[in-house]
């Protein structure tokens, strides 16, 4: 990548995380973001439509890389409490930009951005696993039932609520 775009994204990008741990999503406008990265508008549409646009692909990138840390060989029916334990160090991993970006009326995205991403993953591996409704459910219970008790565990030490977790999906996952 040539290394003024380059820089021009990462100014945009920092620029969108200070404003956004200040303001809520829709209150950030494009010339704010603009003099905040020391860039014309015309430069921010040359690389987003709108800041909708800038948010999404950052929301996906923290979903890639919280995704892309499960190795593939956890993402088998036999191994759930694996997957949501190396889920949830993804959550460690990105609890920063996750706290800043999918904050407000955005907190839920993640769990469900997650999960479609997951699924989509392993569906991939394993097709027939696609149409088993149970499966699907305990798959979901599973990711949605780890993010929302990291949340709510905030505070805690990481490793003990990450192994309760694990376990609670070790119960689970015999269901499916």
């Amino acid at each position: 990548m040539d290394l003024r775009i380059e820089k021009t994204e990462n100014a945009i990008r920092n620029a969108f995380i200070q404003l956004r741990a200040k303001k809520a999503l829709e209150k950030i406008t494009i010339k704010e973001l603009c003099e905040a990265a020391l860039i014309h508008k015309s430069t921010f549409y040359s690389h987003y439509r709108d800041i909708y646009d800038l948010s999404d692909t950052m929301e996906t990138e923290v979903v890639k890389n919280i995704t892309g840390s499960i190795p593939l060989a956890s993402l088998n029916t036999a191994s759930l409490s694996q997957v949501t334990r190396e889920l949830t160090y993804g959550f460690v991993a990105q609890s920063s930009l996750i706290n800043i970006l999918f904050s407000g009326n955005e907190r839920s995205r993640l769990a469900y951005r997650i999960e479609e991403s997951l699924k989509e993953i392993i569906f991939e591996k394993y097709p027939g696993y696609k149409n088993d409704l149970r499966w699907n459910i305990v798959l979901s219970y599973c990711i949605q039932g780890a993010y929302w008790a990291f949340q709510g565990s905030r505070g805690q030490d990481v490793n003990e609520v990450i192994a309760v977790i694990s376990e609670l999906t070790e119960r689970v996952q015999p269901l499916c």
